[in-house]
């Protein structure tokens, strides 16, 4: 009767656990026998490769002393709390990557003859000689020619940098790494929005300790479009549906995928508070969008329509054409969610199962996501932001949180130490 009862209690964890053992044996299976799946090991973007720095003699006790930290945190000051989640996370990057990468922050990012930067955002600024109305007006037509990564964004990444004088490897390391950091606070933030204190304290730690946002959360980009789409999901959270949109308009320009976080926030509130609310807040996102992207035309010549099928031929001619939908159709999600923390992903698909707003509203998007198969691979990254939505569904049902997070903490350097996660 208990096994009977455990398995009816969990069922949908349980299923979702099969479905990703199934997907990982395919994935490693499939590829053993030379059918190449698109990543080195699918359905993982890290590559196998131990290695380990001087610094890991420092990571290990920051990641003790994080997760001796958790009570304390729980009990402190607002303030305090949101502060100290900042700082730790913010440490707990760095020196992960070191541990396995040392004093090499920009690895990812600096334009070398070998390595990732060639196809990352800095070979972009070039383009600024001509003036930043010039980037915006020609976006459409210069895409074809861009870095891979600059290609499939639109142009607010490489605007700031411009602006703000992020022009070497290092400088853009770091902005990614401060500005990352900020959102475990920022998830404390929105969580504060839909839960008591409490949960909504968890719901930040797990964002801190998320092994994902560990890796990849540290000097890859996608740390910056993470941050965004918290600053739009927490007016729209607070019943600021006007100044919501806007702000989700405004971080549209960074990263078209953004647009997921309006949806999930039209979900959310569709299954918490009905259709009419839902419905407004809605057609307040997409008059926003529409709004912007008509006066960034008319004042600047931003082509949106021409950028976007500019972006999609991108798509369609890189790698991603090459990894087959029907592995990548449960592949996508199974790497995300394993790699954003194992434990985090069973607390919110039980939440699932339990019809909790939260988990119905983040699983429906990721769901959308994996089944448009737009985004195939790579999901432990380009969908980082989000991550603090699967923490928000899960931090309800965490009743032991000191042994949660010791559990990540060990995931995290446990992988970051075999596998290349290169961000």
């Amino acid at each position: 009767m208990r096994i009977g009862a455990f398995l009816k209690q969990h069922a949908t964890p349980l299923a979702a656990s099969i479905l990703a053992a199934l997907t990982v044996f395919i994935g490693l299976w499939e590829d053993g026998h030379g059918r190449l799946l698109g990543v080195p090991h699918p359905p993982f973007i890290g590559a196998w490769g131990p290695k380990a720095t001087l610094w890991l003699l420092l990571a290990i006790p920051c990641f003790a002393a994080g997760v001796a930290l958790v009570k304390p945190l729980l009990k402190a000051k607002s303030l305090v709390f949101a502060v100290g989640i900042f700082g730790l996370t913010l440490v707990l990057r760095v020196v992960l990557f070191a541990s396995r990468n040392g004093g090499d922050f920009d690895r990812a990012l600096a334009v070398l003859p070998r390595g990732e930067g060639k196809n990352e955002y800095l070979p972009t600024l070039a383009a600024f000689e001509y003036g930043t109305r010039f980037v915006l007006d020609r976006f459409a037509e210069l895409v074809p020619a861009l870095p891979v990564h600059s290609a499939g964004h639109p142009p607010g990444l490489v605007i700031t940098m411009n602006f703000l004088g992020l022009n070497t490897g290092m400088r853009l390391a770091w902005f990614c790494i401060i500005v990352g950091a900020l959102s475990a606070p920022l998830t404390y933030v929105l969580a504060k929005r839909l839960f008591d204190d409490r949960v909504a304290r968890i719901a930040g730690i797990l964002a801190a300790f998320s092994p994902a946002m560990l890796h990849f959360g540290a000097v890859s980009p996608d740390a910056v479009y993470l941050t965004l789409g918290l600053l739009a999901a927490i007016p729209l959270m607070s019943g600021r549906i006007v100044l919501g949109a806007i702000a989700l308009a405004v971080v549209t320009m960074f990263a078209w995928s953004e647009l997921a976080i309006g949806a999930w926030a039209t979900i959310l509130v569709l299954t918490r508070d009905g259709f009419k609310p839902a419905l407004k807040l809605a057609v307040a996102c997409g008059i926003a969008l529409l709004g912007t992207q008509a006066l960034l035309a008319i004042s600047t010549g931003w082509d949106p329509i021409g950028t976007f099928h500019a972006t999609h031929d991108v798509y369609t001619i890189g790698i991603a054409s090459r990894r087959p939908y029907w592995f990548w159709l449960l592949g996508s999600p199974t790497a995300f969610f394993l790699i954003l923390g194992a434990p985090i992903a069973w607390l919110a698909f039980a939440r699932l199962q339990q019809r909790a707003p939260e988990a119905i509203a983040i699983l429906a998007v990721i769901a959308v996501a994996a089944l448009a198969g737009f985004t195939k691979a790579e999901t432990e990254r380009i969908w980082l932001f989000l991550i603090p939505l699967v923490c928000l569904a899960a931090a309800p049902a965490v009743r032991r949180p000191t042994l949660l997070v010791g559990v990540l903490a060990v995931q995290a350097v446990v992988y970051e130490l075999l596998f290349d996660t290169l961000w």
